[in-house]
């Protein structure tokens, strides 16, 4: 592939591949961010100016690195603007601390892992250390968490998971034998 100039416009594909994101998630940060506005073409093809991707390195890091919200990005681009979230982006500026709620969460991936959720609502038997662990994913598909849940939000998981089954229970007689 042939290097684009750092000036050069980069279509969704091109600009989701630098950010190492998919594409929809692209799209999806554009219907939340109003600052996202790619130029489109005929057909709805979308460019991406340099200024653009600069602000998505600057949404991307707040997301997965600093363990900020879309809400909490929000906020950051209202009080502060997107030429700040660019220069985070561009590694210029030294994104501010979480506030609130978040101000004493782990960043994404220091955090314990929320616990397996069983039959009957109840957490399942966790494996102990050196123990073989069951993958959950079929082998050779990676994930990135971004974030785990806190003991109370997974408490509250759990109730509302236990609730849905009573529900799909109730309202579907197949599961009723």
């Amino acid at each position: 592939m042939v290097e684009k100039s750092p000036d050069a416009f980069r279509t969704i594909s091109e600009a989701a591949e630098e950010l190492d994101v998919p594409q929809h998630v692209l799209r999806f940060w554009e219907t939340r961010f109003s600052q996202i506005k790619p130029m489109k073409r005929a057909g709805g093809r979308r460019y991406y100016r340099p200024s653009d991707v600069e602000l998505l390195k600057g949404i991307r890091g707040l997301l997965y690195r600093e363990g900020y919200t879309i809400r909490g990005v929000q906020k950051i681009l209202k009080e502060d603007g997107a030429s700040y979230v660019a220069g985070v982006g561009r590694g210029e500026i030294e994104p501010r601390k979480r506030e609130g709620d978040m101000a004493s969460a782990p960043p994404p991936g220091m955090s314990k892992p929320a616990p397996r959720v069983g039959k009957g609502g109840k957490a399942a038997p966790t494996a102990e250390a050196g123990a073989p662990v069951q993958p959950l994913l079929p082998l050779g598909e990676v994930r990135v968490v971004v974030n785990r849940l806190s003991e109370s939000h997974a408490d509250m998981l759990r109730v509302a998971l236990r609730d849905l089954g009573e529900a799909r229970r109730i309202l579907d007689p197949s599961q009723s034998r």
